[in-house]
């Protein structure tokens, strides 16, 4: 694995417990008569090594703050806790109590709720959050999305979802992923590529691999909002010409005026192109 510059990993070492392998995993869910939900996207991390490097790559220590969404059987939960950074943790399946009180404890603030329907830029006091999380499949994306978009008080997201997700985050512009999530990250942030996670690390097992990519908050251009929002209208009718996707925004005159020709497709637009279009209105 080469890691990329601050995301090279620490030396490890210091974890107070060791985190769930798979059948620890296994049998803690059985002893707690625990049946995992596919309606809910849940793949819980069962390898240890890969759970100290997503907590390497993080960078949290004692003193930091943590936001964690859908701490499942806890082993990522009780990681984070133990390098001594404080830890609210939300996990939407209130069956996983019993296990959570056994493998957590009172190391974290686990809140059982439905971390999508939180307003985060209220829960959160302060600033300087992280996001560190294994997300479930079936809301990550929106989730860092609306983090990056609407709570600053998290400036760095270290997360893992399934790879298509990632790869989408990180596209450049005229690649087959680039779409608005990919516009969303590069107006709010920098991201990298940590690790990738093979499927029969998790269980369940899951028919997708993972990746953990980190993403720092970068200051949005006072235009970001705007910018996404034409992104959006453009990748709504992406076959079409941002002339005719953006009539009812932008003449094609205004388009041109930009520096951009009204005939390219809205793939073909980098996120400072939209910047561009967006001070025109």
């Amino acid at each position: 694995m080469r890691w990329h510059g601050s995301l090279r990993p620490q030396p490890s070492g210091y974890f107070v417990g060791e985190p769930l392998g798979r059948a620890e995993t296994v049998a803690l869910l059985e002893r707690h008569g625990v049946r995992l939900r596919k309606s809910l996207g849940q793949h819980f991390l069962a390898e240890p090594n890969v759970v100290r490097k997503i907590v390497e790559v993080s960078g949290v220590g004692p003193g930091s703050k943590v936001l964690e969404i859908g701490a499942g059987a806890g082993t990522l939960t009780r990681a984070l806790a133990d390098v001594g950074a404080t830890v609210i943790a939300y996990e939407i399946d209130v069956a996983l109590r019993p296990v959570l009180e056994e493998t957590v404890g009172d190391r974290a603030d686990v809140r059982f709720a439905d971390a999508a329907a939180i307003d985060f830029k209220l829960e959160l006091p302060g600033q300087g959050w992280s996001l560190v999380a294994n997300l479930p499949f079936n809301v990550g994306t929106p989730i860092v999305l609306d983090v990056l978009r609407n709570v600053p008080a998290v400036d760095r997201i270290v997360v893992m979802l399934q790879r298509e997700a990632i790869q989408r985050f990180a596209a450049a512009p005229g690649s087959r992923d680039y779409g608005v999530p990919s516009v969303v990250v590069a107006l709010h942030g920098t991201i990298e590529v940590a690790l990738h996670v093979a499927p029969h690390l998790f269980v369940p097992r899951p028919k997708v691999e993972s990746t953990v990519a980190v993403i720092d908050r970068i200051e949005p251009d006072p235009l970001a909002e705007q910018a996404i929002v034409l992104a959006g209208a453009a990748f709504g009718q992406r076959r079409k010409m941002i002339r005719s996707s953006l009539r009812h925004r932008l003449t094609s005159g205004e388009i041109e005026q930009a520096g951009i020709d009204p005939t390219r497709r809205a793939e073909q637009l980098s996120p400072n192109d939209y910047l561009r279009l967006a001070a025109l209105q």
